[in-house]
């Protein structure tokens, strides 16, 4: 398998999710301006949604979508603590909780990013914060993860959103579950290996 991917953005979910089950794959890096992987190739002809990640499987098929992707992952190796058994309640709360972080947290982020005006930046920060404030209800039974006690697909993409409140000037000190959360999802071994491999982080 491949991934094709740009270091801080939403990629890193997937990546995660490839090192929590152990897969050999390759990584690809994308310039996601130029549409141009890093071995010279038109990355619109490999995904023409011109955005990552995308996943080539070994079948030469590339599945798109970040929700998608993790999702086929943890069901194709059979990891059910990473995702709960289809058609099951629990797999309907794992499809709820990616929803939410896709349509409600991920999505309130562009104007961050696409130089918007300071307006438009002030009342991005102000929709996040109030997805920040749901999300922080739900660790509020001390839970260590969103589904309960176990790491799962929608804790790699919550903690790969979340990682960008410091870039873009929102601090978590407003939500201590939350921050609580990021912390402990950093020190996970494949979480720090998906970021050295990214040029993120630093080799132990």
């Amino acid at each position: 398998m491949k991934l094709y991917y740009s270091p801080g953005t939403c990629s890193l979910s997937p990546h995660i999710v490839l090192r929590e089950l152990g897969h050999d794959f390759e990584l690809e890096k994308v310039d996601i301006r130029a549409k141009v992987t890093e071995s010279g190739d038109d990355f619109r002809a490999i995904n023409p949604k011109g955005y990552v990640p995308a996943l080539k499987l070994e079948s030469g098929e590339v599945l798109t979508e970040g929700v998608a992707i993790v999702q086929h992952l943890a069901d194709a190796a059979g990891a059910r603590h990473l995702a709960p058994q289809p058609g099951t309640l629990e797999r309907t709360r794992l499809v709820e909780h990616l929803n939410f972080i896709s349509a409600e947290l991920h999505k309130s982020f562009g104007p961050l990013f696409q130089g918007a005006s300071e307006e438009a930046k002030e009342a991005a920060r102000a929709k996040i914060g109030s997805r920040l404030d749901l999300l922080e209800q739900v660790f509020a039974d001390g839970r260590d993860f969103l589904m309960g006690e176990s790491f799962s697909v929608a804790d790699a993409y919550l903690f790969t959103i979340v990682s960008w409140t410091h870039p873009t000037g929102i601090d978590l000190a407003k939500w201590p579950r939350i921050a609580d959360f990021v912390e402990r999802v950093a020190r996970r071994p494949t979480v720090q290996a998906a970021l050295v491999a990214e040029g993120r982080g630093k080799a132990a």
